[in-house]
């Protein structure tokens, strides 16, 4: 499989308006809704309006509906495409790299809106695909097992009835709808979980409380119960059957999406800790020379050349990622690889840079301290680290869950 990982230039436009969003709205805030957690940014609401407008122009890697505008027409076979997924792994790559945390509050940019681009059929995509959709997986009994859900939704006639209470939901009390993973038939295990469009002000949905958290203070993370909520049984995403020889592989499908733009925030998260050290490791004369080998030059700058090693990897892998998603390739694998080392490498990188940039690190006159808590959580939701590495390990060794636990 050749991959070619130069960007197409098509992508510019848009990717130089998401650097220009990061540090002229992003940045100039970071600090503001940092120390003001759980106050909304208004500011995104300008930036929301552009992401719409692009979406309806047809650009790609803009709205819910993600790289979907990129599969329709058909192309003859070989020929490679560079989509809706590759960009919008960009995109989030610039603005996250001015503030993670306020990137996951712009509306109808939520990992919901990722989730149905996953698994939605064309018809849903129309009805959903102009919604601000927060996910709703996490449970107050799990937390990577997503198979684990206990959470329920029973037929009803032409309705579902919901219940169960979700923890960890990023957005989820400024989402108008939320995507919620449901088991239609606990007797059936994993096979019958499915996931369901819920709006979020609707008779039976109940938002908890709001955690306060170590990072990504400027977005929101709810708690919240749903009590024999009923939905029509068209906001079941995708098929409604349940297959106990496939599995859950359709929700599942929605991770293959997700992860590598997690990946994407911690490469951009990483990449802005990786510029600020720069410049205060060359105002403090420290130099880094690429022609000498590591051990020849001062610690701190072979510290420097081993993290821009990782970021570069990390970087390869949410592009490949991406790459194969658009070119139709089965990429759960590589979703994982690269959301295992995108979220490992920032954390590295972001702790790292406060440990060497000294008392400079560790206050807040930068932004690298707040970056180090942000981080943390690039390695953890949209599974763990430790489950990115399991499924990993049961892809390349041919095994199954049952076999490789």
């Amino acid at each position: 499989m050749t991959i070619n990982l130069e960007l197409p230039r098509k992508f510019n436009p848009t990717i130089e308006q998401a650097h220009q969003a990061a540090a002229e709205i992003f940045r100039p805030v970071s600090r503001k809704y940092d120390l003001a957690e759980h106050e909304y940014p208004v500011e995104l609401d300008t930036l929301a309006s552009l992401y719409d407008g692009l979406a309806d122009a047809g650009q790609a890697g803009a709205g819910a509906d993600g790289g979907r505008k990129q599969r329709k027409p058909e192309v003859a076979e070989g020929v490679i495409v560079n989509g809706g997924n590759m960009q919008s792994v960009v995109n989030t790559l610039e603005a996250s790299w001015g503030d993670v945390g306020l990137l996951l509050s712009i509306p109808y940019q939520g990992l919901g809106n990722a989730a149905i681009a996953a698994v939605a059929t064309d018809e849903q995509l129309a009805q959903f695909g102009k919604v601000w959709a927060a996910m709703a997986i996490t449970e107050p009994g799990f937390g990577s097992d997503s198979a684990a859900v206990t959470a329920t939704a029973r037929r009803d006639g032409d309705e579902y009835v919901i219940n169960g209470e979700k923890i960890f939901v990023t957005a989820g009390s400024r989402a108008s709808h939320i995507v919620v993973w449901a088991s239609v038939d606990r007797s059936l295990g994993r096979a019958a979980i499915k996931s369901f469009v819920v709006p979020r002000e609707h008779p039976g949905v109940t938002i908890v409380r709001l955690e306060e958290k170590l990072g990504i203070k400027a977005s929101d993370t709810a708690v919240i119960r749903f009590e024999d909520v009923r939905i029509p049984a068209a906001n079941l995403l995708g098929s409604p059957e349940v297959d106990t020889k496939k599995g859950f592989g359709g929700v599942m499908q929605t991770f293959d999406n997700t992860r590598p733009l997690v990946a994407a925030m911690a490469v951009g998260v990483a990449r802005a800790a990786l510029e600020d050290l720069r410049g205060i490791l060359s105002d403090a004369g420290v130099e880094i020379d690429y022609d000498k080998p590591a051990n020849c030059q001062s610690a701190a700058a072979a510290e420097f050349i081993r993290m821009e090693a990782d970021w570069e990897e990390a970087y390869l892998l949410s592009m490949r990622a991406a790459w194969m998603a658009d070119n139709k390739l089965p990429n759960s694998k590589e979703a994982s690889m690269s959301k295992a080392k995108a979220g490992r490498t920032a954390t590295d990188i972001t702790l790292k840079a406060v440990e060497l940039a000294g008392t400079l690190g560790f206050s807040e006159r930068l932004l690298l301290e707040k970056w180090a808590r942000d981080s943390k959580i690039l390695d953890i939701f949209e599974g763990t680290q430790q489950i990115q590495n399991l499924i990993i390990a049961r892809r390349v060794l041919g095994k199954s869950s049952a076999e490789l636990k």
